[in-house]
């Protein structure tokens, strides 16, 4: 079986990919820049979301473990002392895993380019310079005139995330969907949305067609873009659907998402 180590660059980080390339070498494992079958991130969600991007166009074959050197993470499951114990799993590797569904994001703009993202947690869309307005479509019906801060599209395994922020219900990642959450939204007599959070299903799109050409801040995942309207180019249309896509996990000890919720959000039960 071929390990990549994904790390960030603290001392800590450096000093536990040294720490496990050297109990892997001992255990017979062999190290890969390319073409891993597991990819060891060590450091944070952050760093794990960074790897996810890196070897995007390769999920399908991929396996994810994470190590955390840092705060307590959603997708990290083993810590700094437990290398060894962590190496005895990946050499009795039987290729358990367990999948969490992905989000797709197509983004038009005016000149009729179009780009395709794919997030872990989640996307963002708002605008800087003034109140954001959008039409909102469900399955191509129009379904509201959004005016606000911004809007929040994330997928199971992100709504604990920035859309717990902003409000969002948290998802089971069992379950194959994705989520719209607002970001303070005008309502009044004159402006009107639904106001809550809304979960869609695995068949659903959602379209968001943007009304100002200037002043918008797209996000997916870590990656932001500040986009501005350049020779008659600008972005028209935002669309949202769950990805083919999935990322797999290797599921030595996998942590069941609600043990990671409790100890996260609740802490000890008195």
């Amino acid at each position: 079986m071929r390990i990549g180590i994904y790390n960030n660059e603290t001392a800590e980080s450096q000093r536990v990919t040294k720490l496990l390339k050297a109990e892997m070498k001992r255990s017979g494992l062999t190290y890969v820049e390319e073409d891993p079958d597991v990819v060891v991130t060590i450091g944070g969600d952050g760093t794990l979301l960074s790897a996810f991007h890196h070897y995007q166009k390769e999920l399908n074959k991929i396996r994810f473990v994470g190590i955390h050197t840092g705060h307590l993470g959603f997708y990290t499951d083993w810590r700094s002392f437990e290398i060894d114990d962590l190496v005895d799993s990946l050499v009795n590797d039987s290729g358990q895993s367990v999948s969490y569904p992905l989000l797709d994001m197509k983004a038009t703009y005016s000149d009729g380019q179009m780009e395709n993202y794919v997030a872990l947690n989640e996307s963002t869309i708002r605008n800087i310079t003034r109140t954001m307005v959008c039409d909102v479509f469900i399955n191509n019906h129009l379904f509201e005139n959004f005016r606000g801060d911004g809007l929040c599209i994330s997928t199971p395994t992100g709504s604990t995330a920035y859309n717990k922020s902003v409000g969002g219900a948290i998802m089971d990642p069992n379950s194959i969907g994705f989520q719209l959450a607002e970001m303070a939204s005008l309502n009044n007599r004159v402006f009107r949305t639904l106001g809550s959070p809304i979960i869609f299903g695995a068949n659903t799109e959602l379209i968001l067609r943007l009304r100002d050409e200037n002043g918008h801040v797209l996000t997916c995942d870590r990656d932001q873009w500040m986009l501005k309207s350049e020779k008659e180019r600008y972005l028209t249309e935002l669309s949202y659907s769950v990805s083919k896509q999935r990322i797999n996990f290797a599921q030595y000890r996998h942590n069941d998402f609600w043990s990671r919720v409790k100890d996260s959000f609740i802490g000890g039960v008195h």
